[in-house]
C-alpha cells in the first residue's frame, strides 16, 4: 500500500512493508494478529493496558536484563542522568562537520550522532558506540569483554563512560558496559530516525508554513505522523484478560501509536502534514490520542533529550545545505523495531 501524504505544497508517497500496510489497513481498533497477539490502538483500551501492571523488566529495551541479573532502579536512574548530562555538553559544543550528514539516511543521521556524542571516550569504550560493532553480536560481546576488563584511562570521556570506570564490581562493570551500548545506540538511533522523518516531511511542506511554526512543531508532528516508537510490546497475563473481550489471560498484545496517531476522532485531516496544529500547545504530551513517548508511568526514559537533539542536528543538516538528493518524490519505510524512511542526502552545489 502507498500512502499519501498531504502538505501545503504537494504530496508525496511514503510506502510501507506489508505487515505495516495491513495494519495502516484495519478498520478495528482492537483485532487478532495471529494465535497469540492481540493489536491495538484504541485510545482508552491502550491507557488501560498501560496502567493494568508495571512494565516487566524483558519488556523494556535498555533496562532489561544484562550479564545474568536485572538492572535495579538506582543504576537505571544513573544511566539516565549521565546520558542527560553528556547530551546537554554535545548541545553546548559545536557540532561535527556537516559534510558527514552526506549519505543514506537514517545512517547518516546515526553515525553523525555516536561521532558527536561519544568520540571522545578512549578506547575501547568508544567501540560500543560504533555502528559496524553493535550490529554483530560476535563484535558486541568481543567489544564488552575488552571493556570490562580495561575500560580505558581516568579522567575524560563521556559521563556514560564515567559509569564503566567507576562501578565497584565486575558484575557492575558488565551491567555498565551492557547500558553503556544500549543507551548509546537507543538515543542515536531514535534521534536520527525522528530527524530523518522530520527532514522527509519538512522537504515536502511549504517551506514559508515550516519557517513560521519552526522545528519543534515540526518534530511534534513528525512524531505524530512517523513516530520512529510505532509499537510498544506487551506479554500477556490475567492483568490484561478483564479488560476487553478479544483478549485472554495467554494473549500478548501489541499497542500501535502509529495507528492511534491517524485517528480521525481525534485528529483533524490525520495524514495532513500540519506543524500548525502545535502552535500554542505548551505540553504536547499531555494531548489526548498522542503517545509519542508512552504514558505516565511507562514513559521513554529519554524523551527529554530526544526532541532537542533532533532539533539541533535538523539546524546542523538545513544550515550546511544538507538535503534530500535528486527529485526523490517516494520512500520505503522497512519493518524495523524504529519506524524510519529512507533517502541519499547531500549538501547543495
Amino acid at each position: 500500500m502507498e500512502e499519501t501524504v498531504t502538505t501545503a505544497a504537494r504530496d508525496h508517497a511514503v510506502v510501507y512493508a506489508p505487515q505495516i500496510q495491513e495494519l495502516l489497513a484495519r478498520k478495528e481498533k482492537v483485532f487478532r494478529i495471529d494465535a497469540t497477539t492481540v493489536g491495538v490502538s484504541d485510545v482508552q483500551l491502550i491507557a488501560a493496558v498501560v496502567a493494568a501492571r508495571p512494565v516487566l523488566a524483558p519488556e523494556r529495551s535498555v533496562f532489561k536484563p544484562a550479564a545474568g541479573a536485572d538492572i535495579d532502579h538506582d543504576s537505571a536512574t544513573r544511566t539516565i542522568r549521565a546520558l542527560g548530562q553528556d547530551v546537554t555538553t554535545a548541545l553546548q559544543a559545536p557540532a561535527p562537520p556537516a559534510h558527514r550528514l552526506s549519505g543514506p539516511w537514517p545512517d547518516a543521521a546515526t553515525a553523525y550522532l555516536r561521532q558527536w556524542l561519544f568520540s571522545s571516550d578512549p578506547l575501547p569504550v568508544s567501540l560500543l558506540s560504533k555502528r559496524g560493532v553493535t550490529r554483530s553480536d560476535t563484535l558486541s560481546r568481543i567489544a564488552d569483554r575488552a571493556v570490562t576488563a580495561w575500560p580505558g584511562a581516568d579522567g575524560g570521556g563521556t559521563a556514560l563512560a564515567r559509569q564503566i570506570r567507576t562501578a565497584p564490581s565486575v558484575q557492575d562493570k558488565r551491567q555498565a558496559v551492557a547500558l553503556y551500548r544500549r543507551a548509546s545506540a537507543t538515543l542515536s538511533d531514535g534521534v536520527a530516525a525522528l530527524a530523518t522523518n522530520a527532514l522527509w516531511l519538512m522537504n515536502r511542506a511549504d517551506a514559508e508554513e515550516v519557517a513560521r511554526c519552526g522545528r519543534t512543531a515540526v518534530l511534534w508532528e513528525t512524531l505524530r505522523l512517523l513516530p520512529p516508537a510505532w509499537m510498544l510490546f506487551r506479554t500477556g497475563g490475567d492483568a490484561y484478560a478483564g479488560l476487553h473481550p478479544a483478549i485472554g489471560p495467554q494473549d500478548d498484545i501489541a499497542l500501535f501509536p502509529l495507528l492511534m496517531h491517524r485517528d480521525p476522532e481525534y485528529w483533524t485531516d490525520p495524514l495532513v502534514f500540519r506543524p500548525q496544529r502545535w502552535s500554542g500547545v505548551d505540553e504536547p504530551e499531555r494531548t489526548p490520542g498522542f503517545m509519542p513517548f508512552g504514558f505516565d508511568g511507562a514513559r521513554c526514559w529519554a524523551r527529554h533529550m530526544v526532541v532537542p537533539l533532533a532539533e539541533r542536528l535538523l539546524d546542523v543538516a538545513l544550515e550546511q545545505g544538507i538535503a534530500i538528493r535528486g527529485a526523490q518524490r517516494g520512500t520505503h519505510v522497512p519493518l524495523r523495531s524504529l519506524l524510519s524512511v529512507r533517502f541519499e542526502a547531500g549538501a547543495a552545489l
